[in-house]
């Protein structure tokens, strides 16, 4: 039982986007569906969002974290991963509650794309009305 890694593990969402999330302890080495996080998400902006919980409570270099994502668009993606991740570091300790919640890193978005509507083009737009 030594041998086995010890993680932490918690789930983020954010419209369709799925995030799993497990910690553990390590050199902060960020890995997405298999790749590291630099390679799969491209974008410098991004990529500081995904670690800007662990840089808040300092812990950006500590722990390695494996993360599994699907659905959704990138940015989707990108903040899914983010709640999951501070969801994971309160499991670790709930000292970093108050910090994470104050930056609003532990809130999720509810925010969903609205059904299409019968008899409309989109959600809302309806054809243009006439008279006659």
């Amino acid at each position: 039982m030594a041998d086995k890694k010890h993680y932490y593990y918690a789930v983020g969402r954010r419209k369709s986007a799925v995030a799993t999330v497990r910690l553990m302890n390590g050199k902060g080495v960020l890995t997405i569906n298999g790749v590291p996080s630099g390679e799969y998400l491209n974008n410098e902006m991004l990529s500081k969002l995904v670690v800007a919980p662990l840089e808040l409570v300092a812990k950006h270099d500590k722990l390695d974290a494996i993360i599994r994502v699907e659905g959704g668009g990138k940015r989707g993606q990108v903040d899914a991963i983010r709640l999951g991740i501070a969801r994971a570091l309160v499991e670790i300790s709930e000292d970093y509650r108050l910090s994470l919640k104050k930056a609003g890193m532990l809130t999720r978005d509810p925010r969903e794309k609205e059904r299409k509507k019968y008899g409309l083009k989109k959600a809302r737009k309806a054809p243009q009305f006439s008279k006659r």
